[in-house]
């Protein structure tokens, strides 16, 4: 997938929108996570509005990629992305966590088309990520056996506090030993859980090393960095024997300095304060894009 400096500057456009439309959402809600939307909105971006074969007109479409998204509770970015790319309105997204709105504070699959999975209880994402990668090679469609042609990719994101679930293990040993090429899962590597940092709660490191050693091949990247983010990706599609494991070091919070680095804000919403400080900065950031790409 090429990417020049225009689209670059686009997608961290399209970012600091995406970043912006988070932070009224939750103002509006009241409640909801802060930390891990705001530190996911450069992948988001990149997959939403580059990487992913996707149509906002036909989301059941049969051959699209599948986003299965594990840690649920970061939905308000991929809602965020969803409207920008014109999956429904920009201004349902004030609806998040309302009574009967389609955009609960976890993704509810019958109820928005588009998200590919309810999710909820963490570390379940990989192992039905995992059953669709399978699902994909079964007889009788293109991406099966050792076929490099694959007609759907399946991407699953999820965080590193899910990570002390022994399911996600299980689930990686089953990908490892079925080699299961058509599957590329991204960590959001922030750092930090609901109970504090990741490395004091309960420590994941090396985890570089861990994926390897169930048969995952892997990389590590600056999730902020939308050729970095694109560059993985396609390498992970190079990669025909072995799952694709991409380790995304992200700033919890990005973009709003009095959220990064903050394990307190990863499950709480701003206040209408602390809103209007956020948007401010993210404009100003969004000004200085704009007159780089002048």
């Amino acid at each position: 997938m090429f990417l020049d400096d225009k689209k670059i500057k686009f997608l961290e456009d399209k970012a600091n929108e995406v970043r912006q439309s988070i932070i009224n959402m939750l103002l509006e809600a009241g409640s909801g996570h802060s930390a891990g939307p705001l530190g996911m909105a450069d992948i988001f971006t990149a997959l939403y509005f580059h990487i992913l074969k996707h149509d906002p007109k036909k989301p059941d479409w049969p051959e699209r990629d599948r986003l299965i998204l594990s840690n649920g509770h970061i939905c308000p970015v991929q809602y965020a992305c969803m409207a920008h790319a014109g999956y429904f309105p920009i201004k349902e997204l004030k609806t998040l966590r309302k009574f009967g709105s389609r955009l609960q504070g976890h993704p509810h699959r019958e109820w928005l088309p588009g998200i590919e999975t309810s999710s909820g209880p963490l570390g379940s994402g990989l192992s039905q990520a995992i059953g669709m990668a399978l699902g994909m090679r079964m007889p009788g469609l293109k991406c099966n056996g050792d076929s490099p042609d694959c007609v759907s990719w399946i991407y699953c994101l999820m965080g590193d506090g899910e990570l002390d679930c022994g399911q996600v293990w299980e689930a990686v040993m089953l990908a490892g030993k079925n080699k299961l090429y058509n599957i590329i899962s991204i960590i959001d590597r922030n750092n930090i859980q609901i109970d504090g940092f990741t490395e004091d709660v309960m420590p994941l490191e090396p985890l570089k090393e861990k994926f390897e050693s169930f048969g995952w091949h892997v990389q590590e990247i600056d999730g902020h960095n939308m050729e970095a983010i694109n560059d993985s990706i396609e390498h992970a599609k190079g990669i025909f024997n072995q799952p694709s494991m991409i380790i995304a070091n992200t700033i919890p919070g990005k973009g709003v300095s009095f959220m990064e680095r903050e394990f307190s804000w990863h499950g709480k919403s701003p206040k209408k304060e602390e809103a209007e400080a956020a948007l401010k900065e993210l404009r100003t950031l969004q000004g200085k894009i704009k007159s780089e790409n002048d």
